[in-house]
């Protein structure tokens, strides 16, 4: 991976709550977060007290590094959101001035933190499909933003492998959003809850209460059984 190639868009700890409908139980969770980039939600969840372990490939890089490329892709994205507005709910996010503010406030807000979180194991170089945990080491697994969004870069079998790995370190999943790219939905969805089915995963579709990427108002949650953990595809590497 190249710095130059990495696209670095945190989220806020309270979209993640919102995208993910998170209860006060939830955030009481051990939680993983899946490619979290430069999202706030560890940095957050740590001061109140909360388990959170995040991963993503970025985090080869250091702090300085992270923020040279987050200053880069703002001047980027930002004309880009301005002329393509049409395609957003302008709702829990009032304008593109205000996206600009929450997005850097909450990567500010990581980088403060990223230094003491990688010291503490909170912030691991690592990248679906292959996990560097335990089996049902977390309680709950969140996805933003990478699955099902990227459905022309990650392939189908990528997206099963990913998925069933998620179900091998984490009691239950959830992946938001369900929309591609392209704002259609995802057409790796029906076959990926079909394979899960095929190891007793049981996964369903629940509306969340956010709505920014116009008709992504759906997440996908994946509750895994341990028997299904066992059960696992020929080839598997883990």
């Amino acid at each position: 991976m190249e710095l130059k190639s990495v696209v670095p868009w945190g989220r806020s700890f309270e979209e993640y709550k919102n995208i993910f409908s998170l209860t006060d139980q939830d955030l009481s969770k051990r939680i993983l977060g899946c490619g979290d980039g430069p999202a706030s939600f560890n940095a957050k969840l740590t001061t109140m007290g909360g388990s959170a372990t995040s991963v993503d490939p970025t985090y080869q890089f250091t702090a300085t590094e992270l923020q040279s490329r987050i200053d880069e892709v703002y001047q980027e994205i930002m004309p880009q959101a301005e002329k393509n507005k049409d395609m957003y709910v302008w709702r829990h996010i009032p304008s593109v001035e205000a996206l600009g503010k929450i997005r850097m406030s909450a990567m500010e807000n990581f980088l403060s933190d990223y230094d003491q979180g990688k010291k503490e194991g909170r912030y691991i170089e690592a990248s679906l499909p292959n996990l560097p945990f335990k089996d049902s080491e977390f309680e709950l697994a969140l996805c933003s933003h990478y699955l099902f969004l990227y459905s022309d870069q990650v392939s189908l079998n990528e997206h099963i492998e990913s998925l069933l790995e998620l179900c091998r370190v984490a009691n239950e999943i959830r992946v938001y959003p369900l929309l591609a790219l392209n704002g259609e939905l995802s057409p790796h969805l029906n076959q990926v809850i079909s394979e899960l089915k095929k190891y007793g995963h049981t996964s369903e579709l629940v509306n969340v209460a956010y709505e920014f990427q116009k008709g992504a108002n759906q997440m996908l949650v994946v509750n895994t059984c341990n028997k299904a953990r066992q059960n696992r595809p020929a080839g598997w590497t883990r």
